[in-house]
C-alpha cells in the first residue's frame, strides 16, 4: 500500500490530481470546440484577431521557416503563417485536443489551405519532436491550460532551433484597478451566460474565466521562461494588460 500522496494542481479555481487535469481541460474543448470561432469573436468583440496578427508581426518569421504553432485549436494563428511562410515553408498545427484539431483543419481546407500545413495531436509537456526542428514556436491562449508549464516551456526550448524564438500569447493581469474591476464582472456575469447562449455551455466558460485568474502574471512569466533557458525575454501589455505577448530566444 502506497503512502504516496498524489500531486495536485488547479482547474480553474478548484484543487484536482494532477493526473486528472489533462481530461478535465479535453473535455472544456471537446464541448466547445465547435463554437469555439464564435465565442472568440464575442467574448473579444472581434480583438482577438488584432492580438493575433500583433504576433505574428512580432515573430518576424520569413518564407521558408518552419513554424510551431502549438495548441494552434482552430488555425488561426497557422492561416496567418502558411500564408508568410510560403510553399517552401512549413507550419505544424499542434493540439492536445482532437476536436479542436478537427475543427482547425476543416477551417483551413476550406479556406484552401493545405500544401504547407501538418496536422500533429500532441501534449506540450513533451512534444514529438526533434531538438532544433523550429524557427518560430506559438502557443496562443493555451498555456494556462498546461497542467506542468515548466516542462512545456522546457520542451518547447528544447524542440526550438538555435536563434529562434518563442512568443507566449495569453490572457494576464490588467494593469489598472478600475479595468481590473470591469475584467472581473464580466467575466464571471456575463461570460458564463454568453457561454450558455451560443455554445450551450456555461460551465466551460466559467473555467475559463477562473484559468485565466490562475495564470502567472507577466513578471512571474517571464521568469519562468528566462528559468526554462530562454534569452532576452520580454513582454507587450495588450489592451491594459488583459492579453500580455511574451517572447523569448534560444541562443
Amino acid at each position: 500500500m502506497s503512502d504516496r500522496t498524489p500531486k495536485t494542481t488547479h482547474f480553474g479555481y478548484k484543487t484536482v490530481a494532477e493526473d486528472d487535469k489533462v481530461s478535465l481541460v479535453a473535455n472544456v474543448f471537446h464541448s466547445v470546440a465547435a463554437k469555439y470561432d464564435v465565442m472568440n469573436d464575442m467574448m473579444s468583440f472581434g480583438i482577438h484577431r488584432l492580438w493575433k496578427r500583433f504576433t505574428i508581426d512580432c515573430s518576424a518569421v520569413r518564407p521558408g521557416q518552419k513554424v510551431l504553432d502549438l495548441a494552434g485549436g482552430t488555425g488561426d494563428l497557422t492561416a496567418l503563417f502558411s500564408k508568410r511562410v510560403g510553399p517552401s515553408g512549413k507550419v505544424i498545427l499542434a493540439d492536445i485536443n482532437a476536436s479542436m484539431l478537427a475543427v482547425g483543419r476543416d477551417k483551413l481546407r476550406d479556406q484552401g489551405l493545405v500544401d504547407n500545413i501538418d496536422y500533429v495531436q500532441a501534449n506540450a509537456e513533451a512534444l514529438p519532436f526533434a531538438d532544433n526542428s523550429f524557427d518560430i514556436i506559438t502557443i496562443a491562449f493555451g498555456l494556462r491550460n498546461v497542467t506542468n508549464k515548466d516542462a512545456a516551456l522546457a520542451s518547447m526550448f528544447r524542440v526550438l532551433k538555435p536563434g529562434g524564438r518563442l512568443l507566449v500569447l495569453e490572457f494576464s493581469k490588467p494593469q489598472s484597478e478600475l479595468l481590473n474591476k470591469a475584467y472581473d464582472f464580466y467575466s464571471f456575469n456575463l461570460l458564463p451566460k454568453m457561454g450558455q447562449l451560443i455554445a450551450g455551455d456555461a460551465d466551460s466558460y466559467q473555467y475559463l474565466a477562473e484559468s485565466i485568474r490562475m495564470h502567472p502574471d507577466q513578471d512571474t512569466l517571464q521568469q519562468m521562461m528566462e528559468q526554462a533557458g530562454f534569452a532576452e525575454v520580454s513582454y507587450h501589455n495588450l489592451t491594459g494588460g488583459i492579453v500580455a505577448l511574451h517572447r523569448g530566444y534560444k541562443f
